[in-house]
């Protein structure tokens, strides 16, 4: 079976869940050559939107702490670049791959990269009723935990927890070794996302013409607003408000 010693760790915060609607706000990755941490890659990033509140309670990121820090485009294209041609390990790797994936593709840049995921190996090797998030399997394999939710930690935290996963998989006697060699055979990440394009001029115009119209009080992000956005925000407001006739 191929124990893998040379491979990257990603793990990603960023402002939600949606990769249509939220950016990324924080970025941690650590490169492993001959089963050791040989460097890592971690910033915060300006998502240009507020971070909510709900997620500045799980990770500890606010507005002030990302209102000076890294460009997007300078984080996540370094980041592509430490990574290389790596294989990247994660926990639940396509999410975060798919905030990558979603960038690349509003940037015309290629993206295609091949992974193992932490999660999926957990879900094969512990019982089913183990909680299977990275907090619990940390708790589960004794995996010191300083800082939750923050990506470098989490990253250095995934590649203590990939070794572990790794040596008992290596270690399984009623595995076959067919099935070892499965387990820990890099999957090609699959992930469809649309290019993402700026709202029009005219979409801009008739949104503000509906808020100041109605007085709504909708946050809007103008600066990073896709054409899809403003569409949905202004299909949204005709069916709350209805279609003004004529606005001056």
């Amino acid at each position: 079976m191929e124990m893998w010693n040379d491979y990257t760790v990603i793990d990603l915060e960023m402002t939600g869940l949606s990769v249509k609607e939220d950016r990324i706000t924080e970025i941690g990755a650590v490169r492993v050559q001959n089963g050791q941490i040989a460097d890592t890659y971690g910033m915060l990033v300006n998502p240009h939107r507020p971070i909510p509140q709900r997620i500045t309670e799980i990770t500890g990121i606010t507005d002030a702490m990302v209102e000076n820090a890294m460009e997007p485009d300078e984080a996540i294209g370094g980041l592509i670049d430490f990574i290389g041609e790596d294989v990247i390990v994660g926990q639940n790797v396509i999410f975060d791959y798919s905030f990558l994936k979603q960038w690349a593709v509003n940037r015309k840049r290629p993206l295609e990269l091949k992974a193992l995921d932490t999660l999926k190996l957990a879900r094969k090797l512990l019982p089913q009723e183990q909680p299977k998030n990275l907090e619990a399997l940390c708790s589960y394999y004794q995996i010191r935990r300083e800082q939750g939710h923050r990506a470098l930690d989490d990253a250095i935290q995934t590649q203590r927890l990939f070794e572990i996963l790794m040596n008992e998989i290596a270690k399984r006697p009623e595995l076959k070794e067919r099935d070892k060699e499965a387990y820990l055979k890099p999957a090609v990440l699959q992930c469809k996302v649309k290019k993402q394009t700026p709202a029009t001029s005219h979409q801009v115009e008739r949104l503000r013409e509906l808020i100041d119209y109605y007085q709504i009080e909708d946050e809007i992000i103008w600066d990073t607003l896709t054409r899809s956005q403003a569409s949905r925000l202004i299909d949204q407001y005709y069916a709350a408000y209805g279609r003004p006739q004529k606005i001056r």
